[in-house]
């Protein structure tokens, strides 16, 4: 019987920083990212329940940066198993079309795809 799994979150390698948006530091590396929310990992444990406005630095063309901008809840936080890492998840509340395309975009390259067969 054939059943079709839907792949709803993907480990990035951690270079997608996350910053806070209004103060311009830095809060930790995008681990999840999916169109409902995010996985945070940092060095330093982030509150449980509050608020957070976040930005998300995305490589644009000729060294320049995309920002986006989104609100987010965080909902839970604990110890990474890398020690000196936390992994914390948040819920969106506020992202841009331009936060489902990065999570469509990410989607497409993390994905297994079957190759195209020749006819």
């Amino acid at each position: 019987m054939y059943t079709e799994r839907r792949i709803e979150r993907h480990l990035l390698p951690s270079f997608l920083k996350v910053y806070n948006r209004f103060t311009d530091q830095p809060i930790g590396y995008l681990g999840y990212a999916s169109e409902d929310g995010l996985m945070l990992i940092s060095t330093l444990p982030l509150l449980v329940g509050p608020d957070f406005e976040l930005q998300l630095r995305i490589p644009a063309k000729a060294g320049a940066w995309q920002r986006i901008n989104i609100t987010a809840s965080c909902l839970w936080c604990h110890e990474d198993e890398s020690p000196g890492f936390y992994d914390s998840g948040f819920m969106l509340l506020q992202a841009p079309r331009e936060y489902d395309q990065l999570v469509a975009a990410l989607f497409n390259y993390f994905s297994f795809r079957p190759l195209p067969t020749s006819a």
